[in-house]
Parts: structure tokens; sequence; C-alpha cells
């Protein structure tokens, strides 16, 4: 969904077409993926959402195209919403000093950001979900950003659905229970993408770790414990994102057809079977035939751009989802890990970065495969309780049983990331350095959300209304960031006697 697209509406003999050139894609697909040469260098990259908001009230600022033309730069674009911003950070590799270079690109790219920003009075904050988003925002259309893409998928998903998309999310009290007549939740999930180059006989042992590790990944970096003023699950992005891109009536749910936003069902063998499951079970949201985007059949280096299954992978929402790109000489696969929040700050998104890429390289390399060991169900639990409860979560391991995820990765998978590192040639000093961040989070239980949950805890208790210490939460979670210090370093107000 990356991509522009030139109209919102769709005929029924277009999508009708658009069914048998997306056919056509997988079986061209099946074909290439067994016989052609990719790619492989091991190289990694990162996409990074920000939020804006207000320098004062710290209220989302609705100025987005604004910062993006004083900026003036091809690596920072549009997201959905009016508050959000994007960039795309260089393709780099993990070796050396990669992942201290990825902190200190990141770093400068916020601060850019944030320097444009600051012009229309307003400021970056790199975080799951901007914690002073109000309903209110929701209801007029000035949440949008501009772009037919968001228009035509908005349409798509509010057709299929038939009604109002509704958030309901156990937390605080009843937790929140809200309706709304647009996508507009989704545009609050803002996230750290990374991306893993992977030779295609290397795709399913890297994307079944990726899964197999997804509940404690997200567990070590929780980052948004707050949505509409409720205090809900400790990642809220992982159920807002799923509810907000739901298709499906009650009924449907109900029958079990599988959500577009989407951990899976099965461990894969393939790279190919992703696609197929997406074209098998995934009807077209945006039916625009490589004809109608007047992309042309082959790259120069003659791989088949296969226009109809790339847009179609663009609208399941896996949060490890597979990606063909035919490039421009010679094509390549990739991993693109989907699950984890934007910020605190660049040492932690680095330091994130630095443990999935290390342990996904340790478990690949593994003589027994974990997930050999592991239900894909057990996967999937793990997945929601450690979204719920962040590191205080509790779920079951091989070989360990019912464990405390901050214990676990204590004891066993920051050092399997850390030797990962070493294996992919990380200078030493960059591996003790990040997994030192790593460790002191897990052994601390200080994550961004715990951080956020602590501190508006207090503000509270000092006695500040929920809107008051959010925004007041924010503002010192800005300063934070400023400070470059990783989050487990992050004071937490104290409580007034």
């Amino acid at each position: 969904m990356g991509r522009e697209i030139g109209t919102t509406e769709y005929t029924r003999s277009q999508r009708t077409r658009y069914r048998r050139d997306l056919k056509r894609n997988l079986d061209l697909f099946e074909t290439f993926l067994d016989t052609s040469e990719f790619v492989d260098e091991g190289t990694v990259g990162v996409e990074l959402e920000m939020n804006l908001a207000e320098t004062g009230s710290m209220e989302p600022a609705l100025v987005a195209s604004q910062v993006l033309e004083d900026l003036d730069d091809e690596e920072y674009v549009h997201e959905i919403g009016a508050f959000n911003l994007e960039v795309n950070l260089p393709v780099s590799h993990p070796t050396g000093r990669g992942i201290a270079q990825l902190e200190e690109d990141l770093g400068a790219k916020v601060d850019r950001a944030d320097d444009a920003a600051r012009g229309r009075g307003a400021r970056v904050v790199p975080i799951g979900h901007l914690p002073t988003i109000t309903e209110d925002l929701f209801a007029e259309e000035s949440w949008r950003a501009p772009g037919a893409r968001y228009q035509a998928l908005e349409n798509s998903v509010l057709e299929a659905r038939g009604e109002e998309i509704t958030l309901r999310i156990e937390g605080e009290g009843k937790g929140l229970d809200a309706s709304f007549d647009s996508i507009a939740p989704e545009s609050a999930c803002t996230s750290m993408q990374l991306h893993l180059q992977v030779p295609p006989e290397q795709f399913a042992a890297a994307w079944n770790a990726a899964q197999a590790i997804a509940g404690p990944q997200v567990a070590l970096a929780a980052n948004s414990p707050f949505l509409l003023g409720k205090r809900l699950w400790h990642e809220t992005r992982i159920p807002t994102f799923v509810q907000a891109l739901d298709t499906r009536p009650i009924e449907y749910a109900t029958q079990g057809v599988r959500p577009r936003v989407w951990f899976g069902e099965r461990w894969i063998t393939s790279m190919f079977d992703l696609f197929e499951e997406n074209v098998r079970l995934f009807p077209a949201l945006i039916p625009e035939s490589r004809e109608m985007a007047e992309e042309p059949l082959l790259t120069a280096g003659a791989a088949p751009r296969l226009h109809e299954l790339m847009l179609h992978n663009g609208t399941v929402w896996r949060w490890n989802r597979p990606i063909y790109d035919p490039g421009t000489d010679v094509p390549h696969l990739r991993l693109e890990n989907r699950l984890l929040p934007a910020g605190p700050t660049a040492a932690d998104m680095a330091a994130n970065a630095a443990f999935f890429y290390g342990l996904a390289h340790a478990l690949v390399h593994e003589r027994r495969p974990l997930w050999s060991r592991m239900s894909f169900e057990q996967a999937d639990e793990n997945f929601h309780q450690c979204a719920r409860w962040g590191l205080e979560a509790r779920i079951r391991w091989p070989r360990m049983g019912r464990v405390r995820v901050a214990d676990l990765l204590q004891e066993k998978l920051i050092p399997q990331a850390v030797e990962g590192l070493k294996h992919l040639g990380a200078d030493p000093d960059v591996v003790d350095h990040y997994g030192g961040i790593l460790s002191e989070r897990a052994r601390t239980g200080r994550n961004g959300a715990r951080w956020q949950i602590d501190t508006v805890t207090t503000l509270e208790l000092r006695g500040a209304t929920r809107a008051e210490a959010l925004a007041e939460m924010t503002r010192r979670y800005r300063d934070a960031v400023s400070s470059g210090a990783p989050v487990h370093a992050w004071k937490v107000p104290a409580r007034q006697r």
C-alpha cells in the first residue's frame, strides 16, 4: 500500500479481471521462485513512522503536508494520518558497526523531522500511539492525509464490512468500546518496520523463527499502553490495527473468516505458501490492474513485476510479511517484521533491531529448529499475551514450561541474540553495548509502556486529570527522546508525600 493509485472506485468487471490476473501472477511467481537467481547479501532496512504533536498541548498536529514540504526529501513520506510521517532509512548490514550506524541514522532522521516540525509549531514523537489522541480527532475528515490509496482502502474496507469500525479492547475499567465511520484508528498506530533480505531456500526458516519469537519481541519493545484516554494493552497497537482494518462483519468473524491483519495459522515450508494463502483466503481490496497503473510487465533485468500479486500482498497485513522485489537488475526477497512500535529513542530502536536480527539469525542456524518444538497456536497465544501484558506476561516456552517473559529474555533469548550478532560479524563492542541495553530493559522491566504507565499513574496521584497526565507525560517523553538515553534509564517523577 505504499504506492499511489489512480482511482478510488472499481467496477465489477475490473474486479473480475483482477482476480484472473492475480492467479496468473501467482502461477508465474511459483515458477520464477523455483528457477531464478535472487540477490543474497543479507542486507537490512528500516521504516519508521512518527507522530506530530502540537508543541504546547501535545495534541495531534495536522501539519504533515507542510512539514514534508519543508523537508523536501523523498525519504520522508506521508502515512495515512495528517499527523503522521514515515521515513525510510538506507539499506545497511548488521555486520561491523552496522547497528551503531543504524542508531545514528535513526537519531538524525528523527531530529531532522523534528527541526522541520518546530517550524510549524509541532514536535515529532516516535511512539506506538500518541497518548493525546481523542475520539474528536476522528469525527472530521481533517485527520486524513492526502492520497487516493488511503481513500480507496477505506472505501473497500467499509464496503466489505458493511457497518462502522468498532474498537473493543480490554483494559482499565470496562476497557475501550468505540465506533467510527472510517478507518481513522489505523492512523493512531505508528511502527518501526524491520526488513531482512533472505535467499529463497532460507525464507521459510526465517519466517518461522520470526513468528516463534514474536511474543517476546513485542514484550521487550512494547510502547503503546494508552489509546483514546484509556489504559489498555501494553502494546495496544496490536488489537487496534487488527480491528481498524477488519473487513469482517461479526457473523463472518464468528464463522472463522480470517482477519486482514493476521498472525497466520501454520508454519511454512516456502515463501510461496504465504502468497498462495493470500490469494486463496483474501478477496482483493484494491483491484487495480497493471494496465491501470501503467506499469511495465518486466523490470530492466527481465524479472516479472507481478503488479497484482504485490498490490494484493500489501493489503494482507501479516505481522511478518513476505516481500518480493524485482529490483532493477536481480530480484530479491525480504522478510518485513511489522510488529514493533516506534520509539522511544534511537538507542532503543537500534537495540530492538539488534535483538531481532541477532535472534532470527541464531534460530535459523539451530540444529533443531525452535518451531519444531512449539505449536503454531502456542506462538500465536504468546504473541497476544505479550502484547497485552508486556514484560509482565507469562508464556509457555519449549523446555522451560510456563515462564515470565522477562526471565526468558534475560536467561535465554537475549544471550542467543548476542551470539547471533557475533556470528553475523558485528563488532564486539557493538554487541556488548546493545546486549547491555536489552538486558537492562528486561532486568528492570521498564520498556516504553511501563514508563508511560508509571508516569501517568504518578501524575494522577499528584492530582492531575487523565487528560492532563497524558499531555504532561507526552511532554516528558519528548524531552527524554531528546536526551538519547535508553528508556530503562528514564526517571519516573517522584510521588508527593
